[in-house]
Formats: structure tokens, sequence, C-alpha cells
């Protein structure tokens, strides 16, 4: 029997390297070797480890010839150990193609009592020259390795005997037709024969067999691959399917036996003998030949059956569905059929002897009968192996559906082959909706996505390695005869190979995708709302194809629902110098954000970024730019507009004749044409950020305003609101705070941008002039900034204190009404001129006029940004209450209402 490959990380193993893995197994297997060469039995080699522990005994072995021993041990060591390696290392060539497998011919047993038949040959029968053997390696150790680390499921073992038994198939199909005349069904195939009476389960194959010596060679020394012996003297490997390379495949069996036993007659021993080999990885085996002649007879012409003899608690593998499951599942699509041997319960309706009359029956009674037969478990062919122009659409279909369990047709799919460096085949889907393990947690690593296999063989179904994280959502196989795996076969070892075909299958998705965006839109439409995350998070992760990527993203805008980035750039202005976007919670607070005043003013559209993933993908894009185009973040302080965006020419109403909205400051509506110098401004923005230095960063004049008194922006590495929102929740999730998680504070102070032409900021920059009114003008610019952080979706640290202040503005503006509807005062006294209280208090309420008159509605609105706009934005008041402070005289005391 020729074990083949297989390893997958465990409880145990899982910090250490993979590849110091591999390597412990290669010096276990090394040592078995040169300890066999010392002595030949187990005997010296355990007085040789007796003499290691407990010092030379001069009596049994002489210090001299210690020595000698333990020099060459190492010798032999470096030897063998090189030797394995390059064992280890080999690949073997391309199968052939499969033929269908109608109608197989098998040896087979019938009759009710068969499975009984098949189980007395393990226990009961005459077996003479047994001869006892020790296993040549540490059994007591590798046995553990195997059973505690090797493997990381128990079910591996009926893959890795299934695969031996085809590889044995094989190796007598090339011995006997190496010119592939006959067909592959003609060699018989593989049985598997569950007993739950005798708890024993049985495998067996029509292979190639082994005599007494190939059993103690291949089954008595752990690693003894025979697959890789038999190659290098067939010297065909190209022409070959054999699976087996690292010779540990047999011994899984252990995971779910106490005691295995081994029967077989060699190829060309037709009329020989059949021996029988018997373990229970107790250190020792034996080997003798079958005597009984009715076994003998009954034999298969050639082959090997093996016999597991189940623990108690693994009596489960005697379930047919069980076996039928695990043989789908692992070995579906092996080139010769595989049996089971099924019980099928029959109900019949007979007549109730208890119940005769005159011998005629009263009544019927319903009896069950048990019937025996074979069921073939893999009839369906790799669709993936065989040649694209015999394949229809409708057989893709059916294949996805059949073997990714889904109940949708998928949107797109692509089937190719890879020739050069590595050779490979692949085929992938893409789900007609979001799966549901993915709905919960988009990169589940149980998601089970790509299924692997090294010829025809399942190897696993969490084949992360060989495709970037962006691919999570795809379902595909990929199958390679050249794959490098671990000793187990659980998973692969990184390679270059794995590189290359990493690489190939972004490439292959990408073109199955764009084909998709060109050919089917609505398709496309239901991709990106299912799967357009991933396509943005693979432009963040993989450089090496994000402009490809980025032109398959999707986003809504000022102008579409939906776009593209190709669409936008074809939409683009002249003289627009980059692709804008803004960071918002809902598409309502990105249309009335302050930000795009400007922007809708040029008619420049603008991506809206709604989702976290939107801004990692839009940002990651800035510094590459897309296609040779800036990508901007209009809410960052140094935003460029282009060349007409910088006149410096207004209007009356505020903008100017090139639509740039940046006339001279002070010239815009409510400064009643009075023009102050941007010197004047520039000490605005000196005072507020001295006051207001733990809020903000930096105060300045702003280019970008049109309706709204001032804005909130970043600074050059600042993040956004809803970006500092979605990391102080990532924090929270994770239990820790922000500083804990990220290394640093989320909180960027922000720059402060003033609008020179809004009234509000126009008599804040005259109120600076007049000392009495600092107090009350600190107030007021201290609401303003509460109200443009809520516009900007930034948090306010005390709520309660900006809810005092509002309801303040209230109470004055309340009072200025109620002093406006009261009589006038005595004119008789000849004092026309205003009281010094008045003289302080009425510029102070006609500065609040408009801010008064919506406060309750911003009152009422904290929860929406998007209607606060409407608080500080407008201009509008009510007739001759356009102004804050009123055009004045040469007197400032002096106001004309």
């Amino acid at each position: 029997m020729n074990p083949p490959l297989g390893l997958r990380h465990n409880p145990y193993l899982i910090l250490l390297n993979r590849r110091f893995t591999t390597f412990l197994c290669l010096i276990i297997v090394a040592y078995t070797h040169f300890s066999y060469s010392w002595t030949g039995s187990l005997s010296n080699i355990s007085q040789f480890h007796l003499h290691k522990t407990k010092g030379v005994n001069s009596q049994n072995l002489s210090v001299k010839k210690y020595r000698d021993l333990k020099r060459n041990s190492h010798e032999s060591l470096e030897d063998k150990a090189e030797d394995l390696k390059n064992v280890f290392q080999q690949k073997f060539g391309l199968p052939n193609e499969l033929s269908k497998m109608e109608n197989p011919q098998v040896s087979t047993y019938e009759g009710d009592d068969a499975v009984d038949k098949l189980n007395q040959q393990s226990e009961n029968v005459d077996v003479t020259g047994e001869q006892t053997y020790p296993f040549q390696a540490e059994v007591s150790r590798v046995m553990d390795i195997i059973v505690n680390s090797l493997y990381t499921d128990k079910d591996i073992f009926l893959r890795e005997l299934v695969s031996n038994a085809a590889d044995a198939l094989d190796k007598r199909r090339l011995k006997a037709d190496p010119e592939e005349k006959v067909p592959k069904e003609a060699f018989g195939g593989i049985r598997i024969i569950p007993d739950k009476n005798l708890n024993t389960l049985t495998i067996e194959d029509d292979g190639i067999g082994m005599s007494a010596e190939e059993l103690k060679t291949n089954l008595g020394t752990i690693a003894e691959s025979g697959t890789a012996k038999f190659l290098k003297q067939l010297d065909r490997a190209e022409e070959s399917n054999l699976i087996g390379q690292f010779g540990v495949g047999f011994y899984s069996s252990y995971l779910v036996s106490n005691k295995v036993e081994v029967f077989s007659r060699a190829y060309g021993q037709e009329k020989g003998p059949v021996y029988r080999w018997k373990s229970d990885s107790n250190g020792t085996y034996t080997i003798g030949k079958v005597n009984d002649q009715e076994v003998n007879e009954k034999f298969m012409n050639c082959g090997t059956r093996i016999v597991l003899h189940l623990k108690p608690e693994c009596d489960d593998y005697l379930e047919d569905y069980k076996l039928k499951e695990l043989l789908r599942k692992y070995s579906e699509f092996i080139r010769f059929p595989i049996q089971v041997w099924v019980e099928r319960i029959e109900y019949e309706r007979v007549p109730d002897d208890t119940t005769m009359v005159d011998g005629k029956p009263g009544r019927y009674k319903t009896v069950t009968k048990k019937r025996y037969e074979w069921e073939v478990v893999n009839t369906q062919l790799p669709i993936w192996r065989r040649d694209q122009s015999t394949i229809k659409p409708e057989d893709y279909v059916s294949f996805y559906k059949s073997t990714f369990k889904a109940y949708e047709d998928p949107l797109s799919y692509i089937h190719f082959r890879v020739e050069g460096q590595v050779e490979f085949t692949c085929l992938l889907f893409v789900p007609g909706s979001l799966p549901w393990e993915l709905s919960r947690n988009m990169f589940d690593e149980e998601s089970r996505g790509i299924r692997l296999y090294v010829k025809r063989v399942f190897i696993n179904d969490k084949f992360s390695e060989s495709i970037p994280r962006w691919l999570t959502f795809v379902r595909g196989v990929v199958d390679s005869d050249e794959l490098s795996l671990n000793v187990g076969r659980e998973y692969l070892q990184r390679s270059k190979a794995l590189t290359v075909i990493n690489k190939r299958i972004a490439s292959k998705a990408i073109d199955m995708l764009k084909n998709l965006k060109n050919n089917n839109k609505v398709r496309f439409e239901r991709f990106t709302e299912n799967f357009g995350k991933y396509i943005k998070i693979g432009v963040v992760e993989d450089r090496d194809n994000q402009q490809e990527l980025a032109s398959l993203t999707v986003f809504k805008s000022s102008k579409e629902k939906m776009t593209t980035l190709d669409e936008y750039v074809q939409r683009m202005k002249k003289e627009q110098p980059a692709i804008y976007f803004i960071s918002a919670d809902s598409e309502q607070s990105a249309e009335n954000s302050p930000s795009l005043e400007k922007f809708n003013q040029l008619d420049y559209e603008v991506l809206y970024s709604l989702e976290p993933i939107d801004e990692f993908c839009l940002s990651s894009l800035m510094a590459s730019k897309y296609k040779g185009i800036m990508i901007q973040d209009v809410n960052k302080h140094d935003v460029k507009l282009g060349v007409s965006a910088t006149s410096s020419s207004g209007s009356a109403d505020g903008k100017s004749s090139d639509g740039s909205g940046t006339g001279t400051p002070g010239t815009g509506a409510g400064s009643g044409g009075r023009g102050e110098s941007q010197t004047d401004y520039e000490m605005l923005c000196t005072w507020m950020k001295n006051n207001f230095s733990d809020r903000v960063q930096e105060v300045k004049v702003s280019s970008r305003l049109v309706e709204s008194p001032a804005l909130l922006v970043q600074a050059d590495f600042g993040l956004s609101p809803s970006m500092q929102k979605y990391m102080r929740q990532q924090a929270t999730s994770a239990g820790m705070n922000e500083t804990e998680l990220f290394g640093t504070s989320l909180v960027s102070k922000p720059v402060l941008e003033l609008n020179p032409d809004h009234p509000i900021i126009a008599s804040l920059e005259r109120m600076l002039k007049v000392d009495a009114l600092r107090d009350r003008m600190k107030e007021i610019a201290e609401r303003l900034i509460d109200v443009v952080s809520i516009q900007g979706g930034y948090a306010i640290e005390h709520p309660s204190t900006f809810a005092k202040g509002i309801i303040k503005l209230m109470q004055n503006e309340a009072s200025h009404y109620l002093s406006e509807s009261e009589p006038p005062g005595d004119s008789a006294s000849g004092n026309t001129q205003p009281s010094t209280t008045s003289k302080s208090s009425v510029p102070d309420a006609e500065a609040f006029n408009l801010l008064a008159n919506q406060a309750k509605s911003m009152v009422d609105n904290l929860d929406s940004p998007a209607n606060l706009s409407e608080v500080v934005g407008g201009q509008e008041g009510e007739t001759g209450r356009s102004e804050l402070v009123g055009t004045t005289s040469e007197t400032a005391n002096d106001v004309v209402h």
C-alpha cells in the first residue's frame, strides 16, 4: 500500500512556523532511518538508548564502539535528512482526462450475508507463518504525533485510505496498460463496507496489491512512500495520477481504530497467496500467509483490503450516510468508481396470520426487510477538467448549485487554465446574492469559498492562501498537481507557486467582473449592491490591481444616483482639476453640507462617501490618483477649486461674476456695501483662534462658502467626523479605548473657515472693535461654533451648555421684540439719546436677531444636521432685518433700524 500526503496546524503547533513543523516531521523520519541502519532490529535500538541514558556498560558495548556509533548516527542523520527532503519536494505530472464511469466492472459479493463473509476473512481467517517485526521508527512517539498533531480532523482518515486505493489502481493501470488502450473502469474500483455487528470498516481496492516484502517495506516503515518509489522505477510521472508523497497517510487509520488489518495480493501473482499485515500500534506488527482456501479463491486477483476495528466512540463511521457524505466531500472526483455497501429498508404488506378466518386473512400487516447493495458515490466528473467547448452554460450553473448548495444562479463565472511556471485549473463563480455567513462577517473564516483539489482529491475549503482577501465572496475550485502541501495534506506550504496562483486568480476575477460591468448592467448593479464593499477593500489592500479595481467601484453622487469613477470622469468640467468626494452619515447630510455650496455653484459633481469603506477607498486613491486625476476630499482645508473659483470680483448678492462667490470681503448681502479690509478679518480670525484654541486648530477666511457663515473642515491628516465615529465604535466593540487600540487619540482639531460675506461674520468683526461687547461677542462666537459643529457632524463636548446658550438667545430675542412693542418713552424730557444700557444692548440684540429668530427651529432639529443649515445658513430675514448690525453713522452708538 502506498500512503500519500497529509498536515494542518493544531492547538499545540499553532504558534510554530509551518516550515518548522514539516522539518520536525523530517527529523523524526530521518531518525527512523538511521536508527534502523545502526542495528537492524528494535532490540539493538533499545540497547543503544539504554547505554545513552544509564552510561556505557563495558560488558555490552565498549566506549569506543559507543562513540563510533554515535558519530555514525549523526552522519547518517545528515545524509538521510537530505535524501528525504528531496523526496518530500518531488512533484509529479499531470493526470489524464477522465472518461465517463458508467457500469463499472468491479468484483462484488452477492447475498444478504455478503458483509459477514467479507469480515470473516479478518477475524477467523487461518494464517500461518506469521512473524513479528518492530516498526522501523519509535512508533509510540510518531503515532502520538499522527493522532494528536498531524491531523486536525478524524474524517481525514477516509480521504487518505481512499487516496491510497486510487494510487494502487493507477499503479496497476500503468503497469498493465502502458498505452492506455483499456478503459480505466476495467481495472475495477474502490469499495467501502461498514459492519455494525463486528464494528469494523473495510476499504478494499482492485489495485496493484502488495507482496509480503512490500507490506513490510510500505507499512512497516513510517514515512516510506511507495508512490515515490514506484514513480522513480516507472520514470513516467507525467502519465500518472498518483497522489501519495509523504508515506504517512495510512497511519491516519489509527485516528479511529485500535487495530488495523491489511490483506493483500500482489499484481502478477493472481494464483499466489494472500498475505495479512496486522498491528494495534503497540510498536510491532505481524505478517503472515492466509491459508484459508475459500478466502484465497474469493479474494481479488490482485488488490488490497484494509479492515479497521473502530474505537467505540467512532462507531458513527459505520453509518452509510456518513460515509457517503465524506466520500462526496473528499473523493467525489477520484477517477475510479467508489462504491459503498449500503443497507436498504423495504416495507411490504403481508397477511396477518393471527387474523386468518377460513384460510383467508382478516387483516394485513407491514413488515420490514433489509437488503444490501452497492451504491456508486462518485458519479460526477470534475467539470473544470473538461474541454470548455463541450460545457454548456447550464452545466456550469448546475455544478455551482450542487457544489456550493446555492439556490440562485451565479451572476457570472469564469473557467480558465494556467500553464507556465505553475499549472492549475480554476473555475470561479460570483454568487447571485450575499451568502448568509458573509452577511454576519464579511471576512468570515468559515465562508469556505474556494475548494482546493490536488489531483482531484479534495484538500480543504479554507483555501484563503490562494486568493486575496477582497475575493472572499467568490466561490470556486482550484485544482493543481504541483501545489506543496504539508504532511497532513490539510493546508498549503508557502511557495512561489502559491504567489503565482494568487495573482492569476485576482487578475482573472477582475476580467470576469469587467465583463459583467460592460455586458450586463442589471447584473452588475446587483453585484455592486451585494459585493461592492469587497471591491473597495481591494482598492485599499491590493496595490497591484488598485486602478483596475477602482474602475469597478460605484458611488452615489450629487448628480447621479449611482456612478462609476469612469462615468464621473466623462462628466467632469473642462476646468475641473480633481475628482471630489464628501464624507457624511447620510445622503441628505451630504446634499445640505455647506462644503458643497461652492461646488454646486460651479456645477462640479461630488461623490458621496456614506460608509467608512467609501472613505477608506477614496482616501487610498488620493496618493496614487485615478488615471492621473487627483482625488480630493471637499472637507479638507486645502481643497483646490480650479482657476475660475479663485476670482475675487464680487457682485451685490455675494457671488462673483464667474460664479465663484468669493467677492471682496464684506460686499455680500447684509454688508450694506461696506468694504472691510482683509486685515480686519485676519484680526477676527486671530481673536477666535486664541479664544477657542481648545476647539479649533486654525481659523481663516474661506473662499468656498456662499450662504453659510462658517464651516469646520479637517486639517491635512485629520479624520472626518464619520470616520472618527466608526473607529470609536471599533474600539468600543474591542473593549478598549481609542488610544489603546490605535495608539493615539482620534480627536483632531478641525479648521474653522469664516464667510466674510455673511452678516453674522461681518457683525462679529465689527463687534471686535467695541471692548464693551467682547463678552457677548465670545458667547455669540461659541454658539456659532456649536452650530457649525453639529452641522458638520462633529460631537459637542457639552450639549447642556449649548442648550442653555440657545435658550438665552431665545430670551434675548423675545425681550427685543417685547421692547419694540412697548410705547416710546417720554419725549418731553428732550432726551433723544439712548441710555448707556440701550447703547450696549441694542447692538447686542440686533446682532442676534436672525440667529434668535431661528433658535426654536434649531433646538427642535438638533438631531438633524441637515436642517441646521437653515439656522445659520440663510441670509433672509424679516423685512428690514436682513442685517445683524445695521449701517452705522460716524458715531458708533447711533444705530438706524
